[in-house]
């Protein structure tokens, strides 16, 4: 945190040095990113990405969406415009806030290039690998997270309608909000989380979005062996069958 001299912002273990979260999915040659915060150019240059296949955006808080402007670098190696996933209401702040991406008139610079498309209900398959929205609440504003195989990605929520709980079943993998122990208007506490990882069962889960009150060593000592805490550059594998069909909308 800017200006904070606490125990975590001062401390030497790397894993508490901590970028905006968003999620890299690699799989067959390809390569989807979950949210493009501001720090999107060094995780981008620590991850060696070398494509950008598909971006999906959670919500339109800046620390998800104010990186965009960094994808242009893909545009120049696929020769096409990256295609962008959101609600609607996402949709039309990346419109406005990045705006001259968006504007048909000649330029003498360069500008990202998107080809927007609106989530709405049902999965959106890219190159194979369905991605099903979940809807969850993050304080009064609406979020989406994501399950991709036997993943999910939830980010950024206080509660999870139990319409949504029903896709997070039978999971290897779950991401979720954990920003600190004290109650937060907007975010998910780490007691929160541990319930729902009680009543979900997935077989891992890794807590993010983690705040400074929350030393990764320290926090990890009090976890059952099967939650971690997430930790920027963590690279995780799993397997999913991708189905034989019609790959994608590009």
């Amino acid at each position: 945190m800017i200006a904070c001299r606490c125990p975590v912002c001062i401390s030497t273990d790397p894993r508490d040095k901590r970028l905006r979260p968003s999620l890299l999915i690699r799989y067959e040659g390809h390569e989807v990113l979950i949210d493009t915060g501001p720090d999107l150019r060094q995780q981008a240059l620590r991850s060696s990405m070398r494509r950008l296949d598909a971006i999906f955006i959670t919500h339109n808080h800046a620390d998800h969406i104010l990186g965009l402007d960094d994808v242009r670098p893909f545009n120049f190696v696929t020769r096409a415009s990256v295609p962008i996933y959101a609600s609607a209401e996402v949709l039309a702040t990346i419109r406005q806030t990045f705006s001259y991406a968006f504007n048909e008139a000649p330029s003498l610079s360069s500008r990202p290039k998107l080809e927007t498309h609106e989530i709405r209900h049902g999965c959106i398959n890219v190159h194979g690998l369905r991605f099903q929205p979940i809807p969850i609440v993050h304080g009064n504003t609406d979020c989406v997270g994501f399950r991709f195989g036997n993943v999910a990605y939830l980010t950024d929520f206080n509660s999870i309608p139990d319409s949504s709980l029903s896709m997070l079943r039978n999971l290897d993998i779950l991401f979720l909000d954990a920003l600190r122990h004290k109650p937060h208007p907007t975010h998910s506490t780490v007691e929160s989380s541990l319930r729902l990882v009680e009543m979900l069962r997935p077989k891992r889960a890794f807590f993010t979005h983690i705040s400074h009150d929350l030393g990764h060593a320290q926090t990890e000592e009090t976890l059952p062996p099967y939650v971690r805490l997430a930790y920027d550059g963590l690279e995780l594998e799993s397997c999913w069958s991708l189905p034989v069909e019609e790959q994608s909308h590009e």
